[in-house]
């Protein structure tokens, strides 16, 4: 298997040997004053990082500047899911702007079309080099696409995918996998004759995302063969009173619901209904390790949260984009990340 070229920096591996950046130069450098145990620890993630100071050093010497738009939902009452990447992002940035990298930042309305699109005109009048984005909109997305191919603009897809659009490299869950595991957490307390709620809460209801999740959770009950009865539900409107108006009529039509499963982020406001409707028989799963849904965890209202480190995906796209445009080295494509269960039991030590 051919290794993966990554370029991270000192800041990196000092993180991951839990030193300082300090000894890390010492190390680089064959300077004394390291324990042998740390400097092996520390060659080793070096020689697994595969780590290019001699590289860094010219680019260093170098004054020409490497710009990187990042196109990124903005962090909002609703949900403060994209904090994480964006505290990866920042993490790569302090990493690399020594070598005359600069980002340049556009957050758009998760809930607005208009505002992604907007978002994009601006940035395309920018002279950038490179483009990370978060792809909340399809069509948008295509035209976005379009243009970077058309300039030669790399660019890198994180949390979703859109396939088929020739991005340097898409970082984030397998979504098939994904959706499958959640079917099969699901079904740890649910009875043969229970029906499932299978929901999507979304303005943005034709999503890829949501497609390659839902394909995998209803794959896991066709192979096993289970006969639960799946009720899709698509909510549009994203604030809680919808939601709950929503869910009390679907309720109402099927009294044998046994379990809900809540494709994204949302999952807190499900179980926020479920809660005021005291229906503890309901088992309930849904995304991300956010402090709304982390409480009902606690609670014992979700069962299971399933995360895919969204700080690690922002700094992995941000790295990708600099080993391509300054290491001139190939990207892993696509980068899947691992898919943690996270439980009442073990929230407390998580890293998200």
């Amino acid at each position: 298997m051919e290794k993966e070229h990554t370029s991270y920096g000192v800041k990196e591996i000092a993180r991951r040997a839990n030193v300082s950046t300090a000894t890390v130069d010492r190390v680089l450098h064959n300077r004394t004053g390291v324990s042998e145990k740390t400097r092996i620890r520390i060659s080793e993630i070096i020689k697994e990082l595969d780590y290019q100071p001699n590289i860094l050093a010219s680019r260093l010497a170098s004054r020409k500047i490497i710009s990187l738009a990042i196109l990124l939902p903005g962090v909002s009452e609703e949900t403060d899911f994209w904090s994480a990447p964006l505290n990866g992002i920042r993490r790569a940035e302090s990493e690399i702007k020594q070598y005359g990298v600069q980002m340049k930042y556009f957050f758009y309305d998760i809930n607005d079309k208009n505002s992604f699109q907007e978002h994009i005109n601006q940035l395309l009048e920018l002279d950038v080099h490179g483009i990370l984005v978060a792809p909340s909109f399809i069509e948008e997305t295509s035209r976005l696409a379009a243009q970077c191919a058309k300039r030669k603009i790399p660019f890198i897809f994180i949390d979703s995918d859109v396939p088929d659009l020739q991005s340097l490299a898409y970082i984030g869950p397998h979504l098939y996998k994904s959706g499958y595991t959640g079917a099969k957490l699901l079904t740890y307390r649910l009875g043969s004759n229970k029906k499932v709620l299978f929901i999507n809460i979304s303005k943005e209801i034709e999503n890829f995302n949501y497609k390659e999740i839902e394909e995998g959770f209803r794959a896991y009950f066709q192979d096993r063969e289970q006969a639960n009865e799946i009720v899709r539900i698509d909510i549009r409107e994203t604030d809680y009173q919808s939601v709950a108006r929503h869910l009390t009529y679907v309720f109402h039509l099927n009294k044998d619901i046994g379990a809900a499963f809540v494709t994204n982020s949302r999952v807190h406001t499900v179980a926020s209904f479920l809660k005021n409707s005291h229906r503890t028989d309901v088992s309930l799963i849904g995304y991300d390790f956010l402090k709304e849904n982390v409480a009902y965890l606690e609670n014992n209202v979700i069962d299971f949260l399933i995360c895919h480190r969204p700080e690690d995906q922002g700094y992995r796209g941000v790295m990708a984009l600099y080993q391509t445009l300054v290491m001139n080295a190939a990207v892993t494509n696509p980068y899947y990340m691992p898919i943690d269960i996270i439980t009442k039991e073990n929230y407390e030590f998580y890293q998200n």
